[in-house]
């Protein structure tokens, strides 16, 4: 049934939206209110399924970038520090090229299924009404812990430019302001438009980092202290939280079902993610082995910290907009996804009515509340980002798919001499997602609880800078 209406909606032979109301209100016949509020509905329905089915593959591309393209790559020159240069490049491109084949497996579990709108709804289809609330927990949980990141971000960065210039609590509250202004558009190609200045924010700021670090090293007239190898007497603790900052650097899978849910034609999808795959692995390769090689084993989280002074206030200034852009589409996705699940069978889904426009506002806002929270009760960046990672970026990134490949994709008995290779591949994605959600918790928790008892970690909600 939804599909026939969405196929008149696009065919160009069949009355719009606009004419259909026309229609409805010159109509003589008499019908009574009933049928006017049924005839309005039918409008708004039409507007709001049109609205939200405009995206084409390289819209699709520029709104994965605005996702996935930020906070990652401020991490990635800490987490070659740690592991070395030579395992910090392969992880790097090992992991990248695992995230593109496992987005590719969820596009397909989206045209194998059209009906799945949100990653919670591919869940049902593994393990039922029980997989679909799980999934649909972790979901929310790890956007809104996106948000925080970025809220915490978007702290360290005024507090840098301004010397401290205020309480860090207000800069948290500042910074979830403009997040929560930036998430109220909820449609995801209205996000591809500011995604072209997220996208030169972030490589403007990268750029002016490792030009920088480049020249201060010159200038010192010393080589860095970098390493090939992992860092002396190198704890397990550290080792996974610099790999799991670089499984969050590849996070994108989270959101593919909602972008693609917005597409107007789904199969082109497999452009977008090779796109977007290697453009991450360029950037984040060379922008983690470049800054650490300039700054060496010094090198801080975030990664525009290492400039120095003054040229770190200045790529804080240019990355503002890719802190709050690329932080504000997690907060549009995880609302989309309640406010999508809470008026499943009305025309408030759209947002494009008096009723739509004032819960979608408020249940961003109470979104955009609780990732201020979370920012200032784990205010420290790398641990942010590793305890995400593990819990959750390790299911939908790596073992989810493994599973959606073997339970909904694949054809023929596992063992069979087509299935074989890939069998063997999508079981080894599942082991890593494993390996990262149980060691990458551990070594989280761990390193949180050493850094309360050495007192290196700032309290929460203080107005104490970071250090």
């Amino acid at each position: 049934m939804a599909d026939t209406k969405n196929e008149k909606v696009f065919d160009s032979d069949s009355p719009s939206a606009q004419d259909l109301g026309q229609d409805l209100g010159s109509s003589t016949e008499v019908v009574g209110q009933v049928r006017d509020i049924s005839g309005f509905e039918q409008q708004k329905e039409a507007l709001g399924s049109a609205h939200f089915h405009r995206l084409g593959w390289k819209r699709l591309t520029v709104v994965l970038i605005v996702e996935a393209i930020a906070l990652g790559s401020l991490s990635m020159p800490a987490a070659f520090a740690t592991l070395g240069m030579v395992a910090g490049t392969i992880c790097s491109v090992g992991l990248g090229l695992l995230a593109i084949y496992t987005s590719y497996v969820v596009g397909q579990v989206k045209l194998k299924f059209p009906e799945v709108q949100h990653y919670a709804d591919a869940g049902r289809l593994i393990m039922g009404k029980f997989g679909y609330e799980l999934i649909g927990a972790m979901f929310v949980l790890q956007l809104v812990f996106l948000v925080g990141s970025h809220c915490l971000t978007g702290t360290i960065a005024f507090l840098n430019i301004s010397n401290n210039g205020a309480c860090s609590l207000v800069f948290g509250v500042v910074s979830a302001i403009i997040l929560l202004i930036l998430a109220i558009p909820p449609s995801f190609a209205e996000v591809a438009i500011l995604g072209y200045i997220d996208f030169v924010s972030i490589m403007a700021a990268i750029f002016i980092t490792i030009i920088a670090t480049g020249v201060q090293r010159t200038d010192a007239g010393v080589s860095s202290n970098w390493s090939a190898w992992p860092q002396e007497d190198l704890t397990f603790t550290k080792a996974f939280i610099a790999i799991t900052n670089i499984v969050f650097a590849y996070s994108f899978a989270i959101c593919q079902f909602s972008f693609m849910d917005e597409m107007h034609t789904p199969k082109h999808f497999v452009k977008s993610i090779w796109a977007l795959g290697l453009i991450e692995i360029v950037i984040y390769t060379l922008t983690g082995a470049l800054i650490y090689c300039f700054v060496g084993q010094d090198v801080k989280s975030p990664s525009l910290l290492s400039a120095g002074s003054l040229v770190s206030k200045i790529a804080f200034g240019i990355a503002l907009p890719v802190i709050f852009i690329s932080g504000s589409i997690n907060g549009t996705v995880v609302g989309r996804y309640i406010h999508g699940r809470v008026y499943r069978n009305s025309v408030t889904r759209f947002i494009n009515t008096t009723k739509g426009w004032v819960t979608w506002i408020a249940l961003i806002t109470v979104i955009t509340i609780i990732a201020w929270v979370i920012a200032e009760a784990i205010p420290f960046f790398s641990d942010l980002l590793a305890i995400s990672s593990a819990l959750f970026v390790s299911g939908f990134t790596f073992y989810f798919p493994a599973v959606f490949w073997f339970m909904l994709i694949r054809q023929g008995k596992w063992n069979s001499k087509e299935n074989l290779p890939k069998s063997i591949l999508n079981g080894l994605v599942f082991i890593i997602g494993m390996i990262v959600l149980v060691g990458g918790t551990y070594a989280s928790i761990v390193d949180i609880m050493d850094g309360y008892t050495k007192g290196t970690v700032r309290g929460a909600f203080t107005c104490a800078p970071f250090e």
